[in-house]
């Protein structure tokens, strides 16, 4: 397993198949995609999980994290979270955030996220805010 760095368009594949597989690919791509950072996840050879940070000064927003089917379940996304936690530490940033679907709420607890706020809902999804101080 290897972790790199990608640009947007790399990410896209692996966010429609995971996230919106009923929509075309290019409703994956995000406003503010050409200055975030990417991170994948490859193994034997195979880009199998994608998450992107979009960030200012001192706050940095998890965006599009998703891993193919046939590899959830096996840490590869907590090992890539980890990464990016560490280099967000590294680089001297003081919050980490996200939109988490209301099923992955246990996910996100196990590093250190809180909810913050109300349930909220993005196309009949529920979400939860969650914060993490760095």
């Amino acid at each position: 397993m290897e972790i790199i760095v990608l640009n947007w368009q790399q990410t896209l594949a692996i966010r429609q198949a995971v996230l919106w597989p009923n929509q075309p690919q290019s409703f994956s791509q995000v406003s503010g995609d050409e200055d975030a950072k990417h991170y994948g996840v490859v193994i034997d050879g195979k880009l199998v999980s994608v998450a992107s940070i979009f960030s200012d000064q001192h706050e940095a927003r998890l965006r599009k994290f998703a891993t193919l089917a046939e590899f959830q379940g096996q840490g590869i996304g907590s090992r890539l979270i980890e990464h990016i936690l560490q280099q967000l530490v590294d680089q001297g940033y003081e919050l980490f955030w996200c939109d988490a679907r209301e099923s992955a709420l246990g996910f996100y607890q196990r590093f250190g996220l809180v909810v913050s706020g109300e349930r909220f809902y993005k196309a009949d999804q529920a979400y939860f805010k969650m914060v993490k101080r760095l």
